[in-house]
Formats: C-alpha cells, structure tokens, sequence
C-alpha cells in the first residue's frame, strides 16, 4: 500500500488575498502608462486610450477577484 502523505494547510484567506491589491494597482498602472503612451503616439486630442485601457484592465482585474473569491468559497 502507498503510505498518504500528510495534506497541506491551505492557506490562510487573507494571505492568498494579500496580493490582489497590489495586482490590480500594478495592472492599472500599466494601462495608464501604455494608454498614455498610445496617445501621444496616435495625438489623440483626448485621452481615448487611456481612459479605454484603464476601464478594461480594471473590469480584468475585478473579474479575476471575483473568481479567486469564489475559488476560496468552495474550499470551505
């Protein structure tokens, strides 16, 4: 017989959601430098990129948020 190895401590909720903060802050500071950087490129009068990718880094990021809740919620 195959002796079972000990199981893991999953880790603590808050140590998993530690990061996300800092996810989402990295991402959409990136959107805002590239975006910015798209514009000056194409001398859009407005911000158009910037603006559009700032919106969809951050509906990204809350979508990769709710999907790691919910991975935590069934764990339980």
């Amino acid at each position: 017989m195959k002796e079972q190895l000990p199981k893991k401590k999953p880790l603590n909720k808050f140590i998993r959601l530690s990061g996300v903060g800092l996810q989402m802050g990295i991402t959409i500071y990136l959107a805002a430098y590239f975006g910015k950087k798209i514009d000056a490129y194409y001398n859009f009068e407005k911000n158009y990129a910037t603006i559009s990718l700032i919106l969809f880094c951050f509906i990204g990021s809350l979508i990769s948020l709710l999907i790691q809740l919910k991975k935590i919620n069934e764990e339980k």
